[in-house]
């Protein structure tokens, strides 16, 4: 080692003496070599620069696919989230492009329908139900209904639903409903669930934004005591039934009628109609049967002493005569109280949920937004 260390010395010894300007010029050269990266550390910095330029392009494709693209008081609204409103919706908006500007076929969302195009009408329309809706769950949060207003939490939500139903089926237990939801009907079910429970947490105390009190619910009685009083009237009637001979003609219906229309009461018609029969007698209101909702259905809009339009069926013509009402109106209040103060409750959620999108509402991206295209919407991944 030693022998190779002054070989060294002498070599460079000799090329001083002998070669000096060669020398200084190849050590110009040595110096620039060693400030000029070597060509594999370039073929490494550019690998380097691809694979992170890679990862840009993946990050900002991820943030475009899922990222934020609108906000509610706050809260995040993905571009998935976006996306499963509208996929909900699109039947719906088809249908009323269909019908509002008399299009065949499928609809072609890149087309304009009046101002705008379908898919902009679609996204239109998701927003503003996203807007509502994730008011319901903003506030169903700020009650401790729910833990997360997000699309992510919804989803695990679904997932855990389904699992603790699935399991429950395993053990032989009763399961009420869906053993299993799709999204979109777990959605359905979650929102309408939770807004029933809103209802019922904001009402229940007397300074609650939707309580309503005995008084309101007697004022709204009093202001239209028909309007409540159905099942605790009592209607008086007359019923005449005239048979129609086979293969009558029109003319001879018309002629029935006209002799109905000069008649001041179906009584004086009874003994000059050949096999007419006429029967009287009283009806209480309500009845879930079905000839008890179609009686319903005619004197309820008749006054006393009208004749009802002829009711043809079954080779005869039945006209009815309402002769007087009369109401129960304790025994109505009674039985309509319950219904007209949840009537009230829902009226006062629509105005208060109303003001809170009305006072918050919903922030868009509108680049993120429109970069969501027809293909997008038809694609489930």
């Amino acid at each position: 080692m030693k022998t190779s260390a002054k070989k060294g010395a002498a070599g460079r010894g000799a090329g001083k003496k002998g070669h000096g300007k060669s020398t200084a010029r190849k050590g110009g050269a040595a110096k620039s070599a060693a400030r000029r990266p070597s060509r594999r550390a370039a073929v490494l910095v550019a690998g380097v620069c691809a694979v992170l330029a890679a990862l840009l392009l993946t990050g900002a494709v991820i943030s475009q696919r899922g990222g934020e693209v609108a906000s509610v008081d706050g809260h995040a609204v993905t571009r998935d989230e976006l996306l499963f409103h509208m996929r909900r919706l699109a039947p719906s908006v088809q249908n009323e492009l269909r019908n509002r500007y008399r299009l065949q076929g499928a609809v072609d969302w890149n087309a304009r329908a009046g101002d705008r195009s379908a898919l902009q009408r679609l996204a239109a329309r998701a927003l503003d139900e996203v807007e509502r809706d994730k008011t319901v769950l903003i506030l169903a949060q700020e009650q401790g209904l729910v833990e997360s207003v997000d699309h992510a939490g919804f989803l695990a939500e679904l997932a855990a639903e389904n699992e603790r139903r699935a399991e429950a089926v395993t053990r032989g237990e009763v399961v009420y409903g869906l053993t299993e939801f799709s999204p979109d009907e777990y959605y359905s079910h979650r929102l309408t669930e939770l807004t029933t429970r809103l209802k019922q947490r904001l009402s229940a105390s007397a300074d609650g934004p939707l309580h309503v009190s005995d008084a309101d619910v007697l004022r709204e009685f009093d202001a239209d005591p028909e309007a409540w009083s159905a099942n605790a009237t009592t209607y008086a009637y007359a019923r005449l039934v005239v048979p129609v001979p086979d293969g009558a003609s029109a003319g001879h219906l018309a002629e029935l009628q006209r002799r109905v229309d000069a008649a001041d009461r179906l009584a004086d018609l009874a003994g000059r109609e050949p096999g007419a029969r006429l029967t009287k007698t009283t009806h209480q209101g309500g009845g879930s049967a079905a000839h008890e909702q179609d009686l319903m259905a005619v004197l309820g809009k008749l006054a006393p002493g009208e004749i009802s339009a002829p009711v043809r069926g079954g080779g005869q013509v039945t006209y009815y005569e309402l002769t007087s009402k009369s109401v129960d109106e304790d025994a109505a209040f009674a039985e309509y109280a319950r219904r007209i103060r949840q009537s009230l409750i829902d009226r006062k959620f629509g105005s208060y949920l109303q003001r809170r999108v009305d006072d918050r509402g919903i922030t868009a991206d509108t680049a993120a937004v429109e970069s969501i295209n027809a293909e997008d919407v038809h694609s489930e991944t």
